[in-house]
């Protein structure tokens, strides 16, 4: 079993600890929030009470944080976690699952290299249901050989780990999925506020839907309006699995690499506009779904 160092102990972080705990492995975990680091310990970790601390002689350090400039900050600023491993001749397996633009991770993983350290950007898509249940998908990027040395890591806390490509892969990856997903959704949705005002029974549009062309992960494993999917967050008040404002964060990136790349992507744009709507409503800890109730409260001019 492995000695990690988890910093980011968040909704996502901390089950992921806690799975890594009931996996057998060691783990010193490390967050602003003492209730969280608490929360660790009794579970069976310990506490750091910094990141260089939770890093002091671990084999792997996960961190699990908010933005690129978290991400950044932890890691490369003076005295930060790269220089702080260096300076005690450790060379552990750095795991960064953090969803972050592309540039900040390769930048980490950049400096992680010249001091000789491997580094694997691993964003996670599962929301916190799939954070306490280990039933997360990673999306890898990073060498071969350290996505094998990481691997069965991941795989204390998630069902499918899939290596992408190069270092900033991961993130690419995530955030394409997570595009997808979120204009994907809306798509949905407003096909049920549709069918809504046509008179049409929603049980009968998601049977005829989920066995012809319309059918989608949206549709048959996270319906946004409730009764088809017992499962779904619109069957618990859109209590979320996934919130807006984690999703309008995806969107937002996916737009960036699309404006840095100059691909068109109009409807990540509308998607990203929607989701902005709701979170400015004052919906941004709702699930991501619940952009079905608010499309149906309103009506085109």
């Amino acid at each position: 079993m492995a000695r990690i160092g988890f910093i980011g102990l968040g909704n996502m972080g901390a089950p992921m600890a806690a799975n890594l705990l009931k996996a057998g492995h060691a783990v010193a975990g490390c967050d602003l929030n003492a209730d969280a680091v608490a929360a660790l310990v009794a579970a069976g970790g310990s506490a750091a009470a910094s990141p260089a601390e939770a890093a002091a002689g671990a084999e792997i350090v996960i961190t699990m944080l908010p933005a690129g400039a978290h991400v950044r900050g932890v890691y490369l600023h003076q005295g930060g976690l790269i220089e702080a491993i260096i300076a005690a001749g450790a060379r552990p397996l750095l795991i960064d699952c953090s969803t972050i633009d592309v540039a900040s991770a390769r930048e980490v993983a950049e400096a992680a290299a010249k001091a000789g350290l491997a580094m694997l950007d691993a964003p996670v898509s599962g929301g916190t249901t799939g954070a306490a249940a280990g039933t997360l998908t990673f999306m890898v990027g990073g060498a071969a050989a350290d996505f094998a040395a990481g691997q069965p890591i991941l795989a204390a806390m998630g069902r499918a780990i899939v290596h992408a490509g190069g270092p900033g892969a991961g993130q690419a990856a995530k955030i394409c999925n997570n595009m997808m997903l979120g204009i994907n959704m809306q798509g949905v949705a407003e096909a049920f506020v549709l069918a809504d005002r046509l008179g049409l029974d929603r049980e009968r549009l998601f049977a005829v839907a989920s066995q012809s062309s319309g059918q989608s992960w949206a549709l048959t494993s996270y319906c946004p309006v409730p009764g088809p999917v017992p499962a779904s967050p619109a069957n618990r008040d859109y209590k979320p699995g996934f919130a807006a404002a984690l999703m309008l964060k995806d969107m937002r990136l996916a737009e960036a690499a699309a404006a840095a790349t100059a691909t068109p992507a109009a409807l990540g744009a509308l998607a990203a506009g929607r989701y902005q709507a709701m979170v400015d409503a004052g919906q941004a800890g709702r699930d991501f779904s619940a952009v079905f109730p608010f499309l149906a409260a309103q009506k085109k001019e």
